[in-house]
């Protein structure tokens, strides 16, 4: 596994991985904001083809779009993010999907979760994006068209643009390939 932007705090051991974001990270490209930001923590491998991966995380949330889950990139311009995401106080499961410009969906959970699980699957260029909100109930969230390229990298990601930073946990993460 390899970091792009590691934070100054964490520690990996197997499959969990436990970090704290450093301040001001994010991943982001022009739309709304019009800014860029590329500096939130990315732990990733490469992967080629068709796949597709699956972690559980939990997070001590509370600045405005604190955010951990997975990411999929094939570089700067194009990725995609997805987990949840802190907007006014109330966890999202959300997703956004980079192909120069940043896009935002964000579903409201009814309830702060403990944990969420999250899995994503390429087919080719497409990306379908799942969480579960109860043991064995997956409901898809996206399906986006992210890029053709062979080799994407594919791992757990977290960021605090607006916050001094926060803990993350991630557990049970696989990549199955096809």
């Amino acid at each position: 596994m390899t970091w792009l932007n590691e934070p100054s705090k964490w520690n990996a051991d197997g499959d969990s991985l436990f970090l704290t974001t450093n301040p001001k990270t994010d991943f982001w490209r022009k739309t709304h904001y019009g800014f860029i930001r590329d500096n939130g923590h990315f732990f990733y491998e490469t992967v080629s083809g068709d796949f597709v991966v699956e972690t559980e995380f939990e997070g001590n949330y509370h600045a405005l779009y604190d955010q951990a889950g997975l990411m999929i990139r094939a570089d700067e311009t194009t990725w995609l993010k997805t987990g949840i995401e802190f907007v006014d106080g109330i966890q999202h499961v959300s997703a956004v999907v980079t192909r120069d410009y940043s896009d935002w969906s964000v579903v409201k959970l009814p309830a702060p979760l403990a944990a969420l699980r999250l899995r994503a699957t390429r087919k080719g260029a497409t990306i379908v994006i799942e969480y579960q909100n109860e043991p064995r109930s997956w409901l898809m969230l996206r399906t986006a068209f992210l890029s053709t390229s062979a080799e994407l990298q594919v791992g757990r990601m977290a960021a605090s643009p607006d916050g001094s930073g926060f803990d993350v946990h991630f557990r049970e993460f696989n990549i199955i390939t096809s």
